[in-house]
């Protein structure tokens, strides 16, 4: 079940898409699978919000967001994503590395066999245990494609095995995706990690009962558009929601930027593990030797738990070769594998400055992680966001930048 729309569908023509999704099924119990907070613009809490409205008086609906390595919603966030519909009562928190069984394998010789040889090891293929109990009729998995650093274009199965998946295959996978490139993923379909998924979706999910509700959106100013809603089980439908997001999501500029300027909204942003965004997303655009500014504001931590943070800023973002090395040395980033390749996507590997502005972090911290430090107070009053507009803008002092509202929206590249 496909709906588009040039400017955005309407409240109204989602509610009867979403109405028809679910005619004829004899439901008695389901499970939503959202993203949290940092999906805000994805358009997922209004669809988790009309579904629970519509199923809520008959149906047994159980919430559980995708969180994969981030830290559960609180409270607030669960008002402000779900429309205030969703009772905060109703959300189960998934733990990566406690609350997961293991239903399969992806075999070693497939690994090596779509990674071109550089990853030879056997993947654990781990789901939520929720996500395995028969007593649901149906399991609605929620999310938005869009250009995305490990498997190249974000969401359907992803939701399932990062979102809700375990610490195996959420480090084994975005290892895979490091090891193989940016560069070589971003934007793609059919990347390593995204085969891996499908092998397992093919393999273990085959006698699940989910649906993947996938849209693709864009924002104007604060509100959400989404262009397309795609809803069922068939991988054409992500193809086609990969087609409009390629269309959408995809910026290309004809010549290597020198400086991007970046905004983390701090109700989205709160960590580097999330606003490293900013790097990912822009570094095939940015010219060798240029800048990227990361106006930070709510950026507190690095990690999204307290294991991760440890590590990040014991070892920094030192670029892809030192890692790997410090992989090989020592046993606290062989076990967390997520961790490292987190370390390769967040380091310019030299080729150019990232500078953080935050006030809640310290220079020291910044600096103590290998990147550049300015106080957001600073920075602020050079690119002022309440003026600055997408893309290109010339400041008072004659510089060039180009500006960028929210990384996760998109891929930036040189044509």
């Amino acid at each position: 079940m496909v709906y588009k729309s040039e400017s955005s569908l309407t409240e109204a023509e989602l509610r009867e898409a979403l109405k028809k999704s679910i005619e004829g099924k004899n439901l008695k119990k389901i499970l939503l699978l959202p993203p949290d907070y940092t999906r805000m613009y994805s358009g997922a809490g209004q669809i988790t919000r009309i579904y629970y409205e519509l199923l809520s008086d008959t149906c047994e609906v159980d919430i559980m967001p995708a969180l994969g390595t981030h830290e559960p919603m609180t409270r607030e966030e669960c008002t402000a994503f779900f429309g205030g519909a969703v009772p905060y009562e109703k959300l189960i928190v998934h733990n990566w590395r406690t609350d997961v069984v293991k239903i399969g394998e992806v075999p070693a010789e497939f690994v090596a066999e779509v990674s071109e040889g550089l990853v030879r090891e056997t993947i654990d293929v781990e789901v939520n245990r929720l996500i395995v109990d028969k007593s649901y009729d149906l399991i609605i998995s929620i999310g938005q494609v869009v250009p995305h650093e490990v498997v190249g274009m974000a969401n359907y199965s992803k939701n399932i095995f990062v979102g809700c998946g375990g610490c195996s295959m959420i480090s084994s996978s975005h290892m895979l995706g490091a090891f193989y490139g940016m560069e070589r993923v971003m934007g793609r379909d059919f990347s390593p990690v995204r085969r891996v998924f499908d092998y397992a979706e093919e393999h273990f999910l085959k006698d699940i009962p989910v649906m993947y509700v996938l849209t693709v959106t864009t924002t104007d100013n604060d509100s959400v558009r989404i262009h397309g809603l795609f809803a069922g089980r068939e991988r054409a439908l992500f193809e086609q929601a990969v087609a409009l997001s390629s269309e959408k999501n995809l910026t290309y500029v004809d010549k290597p930027l020198k400086k991007v300027v970046v905004y983390l909204d701090e109700r989205e942003f709160k960590s580097t593990w999330l606003g490293n965004k900013a790097i990912y997303r822009t570094r095939m655009a940015i010219a060798d030797g240029g800048e990227l500014v990361v106006l930070a504001p709510g950026v507190r931590r690095f990690g999204e738990d307290s294991e991760n943070d440890i590590l990040i800023r014991k070892y920094g973002y030192v670029g892809r070769e030192r890692v790997l090395e410090l992989v090989r040395e020592n046993k606290d980033l062989q076990n967390n594998l997520s961790v490292a390749a987190h370390l390769i996507h967040g380091s310019s590997d030299g080729r150019f400055k990232i500078t953080y502005c935050t006030e809640k972090l310290s220079k020291d911290e910044v600096l103590g992680v290998n990147f550049s430090y300015e106080p957001l107070t600073d920075a602020l009053k050079k690119y002022d966001i309440k003026i600055l507009k997408d893309g290109f803008n010339t400041l008072p002092s004659g510089e060039e930048i180009f500006y960028i509202s929210n990384p996760a929206l998109g891929l930036w590249a040189c044509r």
